[in-house]
């Protein structure tokens, strides 16, 4: 678990580290109880965690069916070229799309896997059209739409 950059972190941390990680909502006072340390050396600890990069943020995990982002898609792409200007300027045009949730550069039989919200079939069709193949370099898009999402956002495991 350790890098570079951060110093080493024991067990008290690793606890902190998994019930932010299950409830980010708990108060400083709740968790210090719960890792069975003082409220002041649980803030200086969450701190730390947060000062190194741990934590990178917090947030809610919003229900996307609620506002009517029915539909999750994952777009296998497949660019002309693999030059560090083409994959910098299709990451760039990828970033400003907020449809799209996840961008991942991988490796096989695509350059990228995007994970992506809409409202339906037809909304996709038009993202499609209007924005995922015009993207830069862009010579293949391989659409995947999901049927059932089994397992999502879940806990790391450490």
């Amino acid at each position: 678990m350790k890098d570079n950059y951060a110093s080493e972190i024991d067990r008290i941390d690793l606890n902190i580290l998994r019930l932010l990680q299950d409830n980010g909502r708990l108060t400083n006072a709740e968790l210090a109880q719960r890792v069975n340390v003082s409220a002041a050396t649980c803030h200086r600890r969450t701190q730390r965690l947060f000062d190194e990069g741990y934590i990178k943020s917090v947030r809610a995990l919003v229900d996307p069916k609620r506002l009517g982002l029915n539909t999750l898609v994952m777009v296998g792409i497949v660019l002309d070229r693999s030059t560090p200007e083409s994959i910098a300027a299709f990451e760039a045009a990828v970033d400003v799309l907020d449809a799209i949730l996840d961008c991942d550069l991988v490796a096989g039989d695509f350059d990228y896997l995007l994970r992506l919200r809409v409202k339906d079939m037809e909304d996709y069709h038009h993202f499609l059209a209007q924005n995922l193949i015009a993207l830069p370099g862009v010579r293949q898009a391989r659409t995947f739409f999901v049927v059932r999402e089994v397992k999502t956002n879940a806990p790391m495991k450490f």
